[in-house]
């Protein structure tokens, strides 16, 4: 029987390090949704950033994404993306765009209300997402 963890040791659960990430197992593989903690919550409806940023980078012109939820008064959350292009669009031009494009692919709750178009990284020098 393994030794269970001492205070501030990693906690470990049937050999697994327990990281409060959202995984998907289907048969052998694996589809991790990210962490429990960064999970939006619309109107009790459930949205991982990751998803909604893969169909937005899938866009054309589309650099790089971070979508994250934000305060709401009605819905308790709404999802929020921060975006870099590669064109020269504006605010409207892209949401028109992206709506469009997401309508197809993801429900609408999941659709981002709020888009912000940046011109600086969305990353850090590590390469992870700054959300």
């Amino acid at each position: 029987m393994p030794r269970l963890p001492e205070c501030g040791e990693p906690v470990y659960r049937d050999g697994w390090f327990k990281t409060g990430d959202a995984v998907e197992v289907d048969g052998e593989y694996f589809r991790n949704w990210g962490r429990k903690s960064e999970l939006i919550n619309v109107g009790g409806e459930k949205v991982y950033p990751v998803e909604v940023e893969s169909v937005l980078q899938a866009m054309e012109g589309v650099e790089t994404v971070a979508v994250k939820g934000e305060s709401h008064p009605i819905t308790g959350q709404i999802v929020c993306a921060r975006v870099k292009l590669l064109t020269n669009e504006t605010v409207s031009e892209f949401r028109k765009r992206m709506f469009a494009h997401c309508r197809e692919k993801l429900p609408r709750f999941k659709i981002p209300q709020k888009v912000s178009l940046v011109s600086e990284d969305i990353h850090g020098a590590r390469f992870k997402k700054m959300r």
